[in-house]
């Protein structure tokens, strides 16, 4: 059975990409947001697919990556704080801070956890009251209800030893300043399939109404993207701009309404700054009353107070996640910069343009 739905598969990608062939009446550059878009694309060669004048690019959809250095500085700065944990998801390990990363902090004597899930962070300021846990909140809606659940739990135990540094941001926010700046031209955007099953298609009306785009919400399969990409060539051709959902076997077009009530208690709108995009206006969030006492930032003002800006670095990142810079056009790629010794997130991160194409595009 398996070989057969996987031969369903090739024909149906090998029908799409015919299917892509006449739609292309002219040139297309297509934004697929979403970091696990980027890989994707990249693992199954989809570029190779595409008409001639049809291209992919990246966008700021890599949860790790859009982390500012001084949000990452903050949070290995607390790991200099007398019994502090720091608690964070995998990807974040080997992302270089301004001095050192997470797994040099731990190879200097501190303590660092890795964890599948907030809760898992919240069990183990359980199971070690004479610690502070301090979670590493980063990522988009898709990762935000967990940790706000995380807070949540932690309220109802009481607890006194568990803080979350919240560098969460929100993806429709990011979106509007990219298109808002003119500084890259695009002809439709694959819209993030994890953050919409979240926030619902209708969180991205503004982009066909106020910047005439088209866009689709797509899965992440070979044939989803290919789906999305057709839909967004058939709106082109047919003069058209709207939110195709072509993932409705996961997306709706609300918001979804339990984790939007969870989200709501818990959190708050707030300015917040993006690695290569600046400070974006209620582009984050604030942890609000009454579970303040969770944020990190309250519990530990003196680090806050102690940083210093980021010194100048070379990594050209920042451009990769507006889409104005390929990461094969960055000098540094596949030299200085490998996956084995990288100079920004874009090369370590699961989701990072650059790793996608350091290891399926060379």
């Amino acid at each position: 059975m398996k070989f057969i739905d996987e031969f369903r598969d090739q024909a149906l990608v090998q029908d799409l990409a015919r299917r892509l062939g006449t739609l292309a009446s002219s040139p297309a550059t297509v934004m697929e947001v979403c970091g696990t878009h980027t890989m994707a694309a990249a693992r199954f060669g989809l570029k190779s697919l595409l008409p001639p004048g049809v291209e992919l690019i990246s966008g700021p959809g890599c949860p790790v990556c859009v982390t500012d250095q001084s949000d990452l500085d903050a949070f290995l700065a607390l790991g200099l704080e007398p019994g502090v944990v720091l608690v964070s998801f995998g990807d974040m390990l080997r992302v270089p801070g301004s001095h050192t990363s997470l797994e040099g902090l731990r190879a200097q004597g501190a303590e660092v956890r890795v964890v599948y899930s907030p809760l898992d962070a919240v069990e183990l300021a359980r199971a070690t009251p004479e610690k502070h846990l301090v979670f590493f909140g980063v990522g988009f809606e898709t990762t935000m209800p967990a940790t706000a659940l995380a807070i949540q739990t932690a309220a109802r135990y009481g607890l006194d030893n568990f803080s979350v540094c919240c560098v969460h941001k929100t993806m429709p926010a990011a979106l509007k300043a990219l298109l808002s700046s003119g500084e890259v031209r695009v002809s439709g955007l694959l819209c993030p399939g994890h953050v919409t099953t979240i926030i619902g298609t209708r969180a991205f009306d503004f982009i066909p109404a106020e910047f005439g785009l088209p866009c689709a919400v797509t899965g992440f399969e070979p044939v989803d993207m290919l789906l999305g990409i057709e839909s967004i060539l058939r709106q082109m051709k047919e003069g058209k701009a709207l939110v195709d959902n072509v993932y409705t076997r996961a997306v709706r077009v609300p918001a979804n309404p339990k984790a939007r009530e969870l989200l709501a208690a818990v959190f708050a709108p707030d300015d917040a700054t993006w690695r290569g995009l600046g400070v974006i206006q209620g582009s984050g969030v604030r942890i609000r009353e009454p579970y303040a006492r969770f944020d990190a930032q309250a519990r530990f003002p003196q680090v806050w107070e102690g940083l210093t800006p980021p010194p100048p670095s070379p990594c050209r990142c920042g451009e990769v996640l507006r889409g104005v810079l390929r990461p094969v056009e960055c000098p540094l790629f596949a030299g200085t910069c490998t996956p084995a010794q990288p100079l920004g997130p874009c090369m370590v991160s699961t989701e990072g343009a650059c790793a996608a194409a350091y290891r399926y595009e060379r």
